[in-house]
């Protein structure tokens, strides 16, 4: 029995709705039942023709809200954000950084993990499907000079499993969670 192309494309357009209402449903319960995590990530940099230009490693911790660390193994670099001031250390160059959180923190991924709430007032957030097993959503920055275009979250059972940022000259950034 043939299935009418209408009743196909209606079937497929549902399909596709449920699929991205499970990203912004996975990240609202993220961010409901998250108050404070931990995790290793990889991190992949890539230029805008898509050739890898850096690899890292670290982890990260975050506690709700605006208090978080992450530690990247090499070149040997930490930041902190205390609820009140980002601090950016690089052992290579034996130096501290400090910022107001607000200045440096509103459209990052660290917002969307350690925020304070209002992640409303600082994305847009559009659910953009399945792709690579993951569930996904991108969060588009409202603050226009942030440098980053979009930020997206991959969702793999209902876990945090990366993360991808895009900034405003084509180079992308992965990041990849375990042990969350």
């Amino acid at each position: 029995m043939r299935v009418p192309s209408f009743l196909l494309a209606v079937g497929l357009g549902l399909s596709a709705a449920l699929a991205n209402a499970n990203a912004l449903n996975d990240f609202e319960a993220f961010i409901a039942s998250t108050q404070s995590g931990r995790a290793n990530f990889e991190q992949t940099v890539f230029d805008p023709k898509g050739k890898v230009s850096q690899k890292n490693s670290g982890t990260l911790q975050f506690t709700r809200p605006g208090k978080f660390r992450w530690v990247y193994t090499k070149p040997a670099q930490v930041i902190v954000g205390d609820g009140k001031k980002v601090s950016f250390f690089d052992q290579d160059l034996n130096q501290v950084t400090v910022r107001k959180l607000e200045q440096a923190f509103s459209s990052t991924p660290a917002a969307l993990l350690a925020g304070k709430g209002a992640i409303d007032s600082a994305f847009t957030l559009v659910a953009s499907g399945d792709a690579e097993g993951m569930q996904w959503l991108d969060a588009l920055p409202r603050q226009k000079d942030a440098g980053i275009e979009k930020i997206r979250m991959g969702f793999a059972g209902g876990n945090l499993a990366a993360m991808e940022l895009q900034d405003a000259f084509g180079n992308r950034t992965r990041l990849s969670f375990s042990k969350f």
